[in-house]
């Protein structure tokens, strides 16, 4: 977390007007958007890692880390993925998706019931460094639709007890889009409902 925000203000002090370190983080968290519109000029390497590794920097039930990555950057493989995610179109155009997975068992082969928690925090990281690093990107749900999750897992080879939670199309954005105020006030409750 400690990297994520230090990235952050990192882009805040060279393109916003963050004037502390939570300043930085906050503007990063409310400018993120879901971009859909995409250049096609590649995603760096280091900015991948530097995804990737904010990914890994997220919370997990007792430490487990059962977050596992697909990076696409294959145009061929980009333009057929589309083809399996009829939700997601826009791979068409994006030059990058990492698909976001999560190893269903843990512990002497049990079932483990917080991979989707874990897994979930992981992509919202991967989103946050996106915007920090300048990028487009938007999360396009998989699971829990089987009908989606298992041609996924086909086409990725994942294992069996790897399941695919979400996939996440990156890219140069086009600048088109904007981010959305989602405050409302009254769908906050305190003390009881």
């Amino acid at each position: 977390m400690v990297a994520l925000a230090a990235l952050t203000l990192m882009n805040a002090c060279n393109t916003k007007s963050a004037s502390t370190p939570a300043d930085a983080v906050l503007e990063n968290i409310h400018a993120r958007k879901s971009v859909r519109q995409f250049t096609d000029e590649p995603v760096s390497q280091e900015h991948i890692e530097t995804m990737l590794k904010a990914a890994m920097a997220a919370p997990t039930a007792v430490n487990y880390q059962p977050w596992r990555f697909v990076v696409i950057t294959e145009r061929a493989r980009l333009d057929a993925m589309a083809e399996v995610l009829p939700y997601a179109k826009m791979l068409k155009q994006a030059p990058l998706a990492i698909v976001v997975c999560g190893e269903t068992t843990w512990f002497e082969g049990r079932e483990n019931t917080y991979w989707q928690q874990d897994c979930s925090a992981a992509t919202q990281n991967i989103l946050l460094a996106a915007e920090a690093l300048g990028l487009g990107a938007v999360w396009t749900g998989v699971y829990p639709n089987m009908e989606l999750a298992r041609p996924l897992a086909e086409f990725l080879g994942l294992p069996g007890t790897v399941q695919p939670l979400c996939c996440i199309p990156i890219g140069h954005h086009d600048g088109t889009t904007q981010p959305r105020d989602k405050w409302k006030p009254e769908n906050i409750h305190y003390e009881k409902w």
